[in-house]
């Protein structure tokens, strides 16, 4: 789906929230790389008027929104920390939305795919992956409750393009954030397939997103699962030949964490069906991850 954004006669420009946030800043040097006029948002997403401002003085033709509260030094913060996490992820985000919706504009947002968990229907290893339409059924966590709640009122608003994101990976291993060096980094790791996001690859898609104008929901993840030890494989093989690493269970898990974690697999379809080039999430990890950092002799 599109929407006619007032963006398709101008040259493009973008204005970014989330200056100090990975993706955001990921965003910013995609922009610079590709020539394309941007600013950063300095307004507060729950103040309206410091919206209207910012976007009055940088007239953008197009708004992303990676900012938001994810908790540190985990999602676990946001239990302890409800209104905080309530006014930015949801009162600050449709406040985005609305003020976007009032000009005619298009807002890019990153949400997140941490809203499903494996059931009957969608079992792990069935391959049977949640479709963008579906009911999320995961609210283990305050922080994926906020997310979901947000999400099915975005759905309302038809200038928004809420990216689904799940487990972001990218190429820069020493970033506290790259769900490989978070494991790598864990005294234990659980081994369970998920769908997860490969920046490299997709941030420069949902660019590419903004200019087609799509709206509506995507999961923004790479087709297929990969498991925590087939990454951790990965990075013996091409990074760490002497890494070990020692599992546990969710019961385990459950001890030394407050809030459950989501674990599913999403339907790329919808993705790959606007990007046929999309790489399937081993095969990404590969190309855009480990080779071009890999350590060990090359074969």
């Amino acid at each position: 789906m599109g929407f006619p954004s007032n963006g398709a006669e101008k040259p493009l420009k973008f204005l970014i929230y989330g200056r100090t946030g990975w993706i955001g800043g990921l965003l910013g040097k995609l922009c610079e790389a590709q020539s394309i006029a941007y600013e950063y948002g300095s307004g507060r997403l729950e103040s309206r008027s410091s919206l209207e401002a910012d976007i009055a003085a940088i007239k953008p033709t197009h708004v992303f929104n990676a900012a938001g509260v994810t908790g540190r030094p985990n999602v676990d913060w946001c239990e302890s920390h409800k209104v905080e996490t309530i006014r930015t992820n949801v009162v600050g985000t449709l406040t985005l939305a609305d003020v976007c919706r009032e000009r005619g504009l298009i807002l890019v947002n990153y949400a997140t795919g941490c809203i499903f968990e494996y059931d009957a229907g969608h079992q792990l290893g069935s391959g049977v992956g949640f479709k963008e339409e579906d009911t999320p059924n995961f609210i283990g966590s305050f922080y994926s409750k906020t997310k979901a709640m947000v999400e099915d009122l975005l759905n309302n608003f038809e200038n928004v393009c809420t990216l689904r994101v799940r487990m972001p990976i990218s190429s820069d291993l020493s970033n506290p954030r790259n769900f490989i060096t978070k494991i790598t980094r864990y005294e234990k790791v659980v081994d369970i397939p998920n769908s997860m996001t490969i920046l490299d690859e997709l941030l420069p898609i949902s660019i590419d997103m903004a200019k087609r104008n799509l709206t509506g929901i995507y999961n923004f993840t790479n087709p297929g699962v990969v498991s925590h030890n087939e990454i951790l494989e990965m990075y013996k093989e091409y990074i760490d030949p002497s890494f070990t690493w020692k599992n546990f269970t969710l019961e385990e898990q459950a001890k030394v964490i407050v809030a459950p974690r989501s674990n599913n697999e999403l339907d790329a379809t919808k993705l790959k069906q606007e990007f046929p080039e999309l790489l399937s999430i081993k095969e990404s990890l590969i190309k855009n991850v480990f080779k071009p950092n890999q350590k060990t002799a090359k074969a």
